[in-house]
């Protein structure tokens, strides 16, 4: 058995529109689903601590995965009082796994001590994953030797077009898939809200919510061979 860290973001405003955002409920409940039924623990981490705001999009709120997830007073009280990620220490976990929701978008990249643990865990032969703007935490991302992670590596997100489809290319503060490939990042895709993921060196990345379970079937399957 792993311990497996869940990122979810603490930012509650999208943009300027006024609207709220945050981490999407069920980019975290399929893989909370994917890591406990394989055996493994789950902490969560948020950038400032507390409660996360989080975001059911429609449709959703019918997903036995979902429902599961708001109903399990285990995760209701892991997730009433997150640690912020400078109160982390990565030695215990074999993976993280950013959770997405539009509000990584602001303050994913922004958080030395999400990249932080990242770095750790990956440098030590961990795993670092993430799903639809969960990648945003990876646009930083420098390892030791000053190089950026994904340089080089296929990485999936949130696509230009996919953020058309929504009307928020503008909204916001920048296009994932853009600044991923300014990275060096070999950024692939599928069509809208396809299912799409990559496995590139322990880094591993799903394109949209479609993508949250397969991504974290993935890095069982890693954690797994890592034995």
């Amino acid at each position: 058995m792993a311990k497996i860290l869940l990122a979810v973001s603490s930012h509650d405003v999208l943009g300027d529109t006024g609207n709220r955002t945050g981490y999407s409920v069920s980019e975290a409940a399929h893989p909370y689903h994917v890591f406990t039924s394989a055996g493994h623990e789950v902490d969560f981490v948020s950038v400032r601590g507390g409660e996360p705001p989080a975001v059911i999009f429609d449709g959703e709120e019918n997903d036995p995965d979902v429902v599961g997830f708001l109903a399990d007073e285990t995760v209701r009280a892991k997730l009433a009082a997150t640690r912020p990620a400078a109160q982390v220490a990565s030695g215990d976990y074999s993976a993280i796994f950013y959770v997405g929701g539009h509000g990584a978008m602001w303050d994913f990249p922004e958080s030395p001590d999400l990249a932080r643990l990242a770095i750790e865990i990956y440098e030590r032969g961990g795993v670092v994953s993430a799903v639809c703007h969960g990648p945003a935490a990876l646009v930083n991302l420098r390892l030791s030797d000053g190089s950026y992670l994904v340089d080089g590596r296929r990485v999936a997100s949130f696509t230009n077009e996919e953020e058309q489809s929504l009307g928020l290319v503008h909204v916001m503060p920048f296009l994932l898939e853009d600044r991923l490939k300014e990275r060096g990042a070999l950024h692939t895709k599928a069509p809208n809200y396809v299912c799409h993921t990559e496995n590139d060196g322990r880094v591993i990345t799903g394109q949209n919510p479609a993508s949250a379970a397969p991504v974290a079937e993935l890095v069982v399957n890693e954690l797994k061979q890592a034995g």
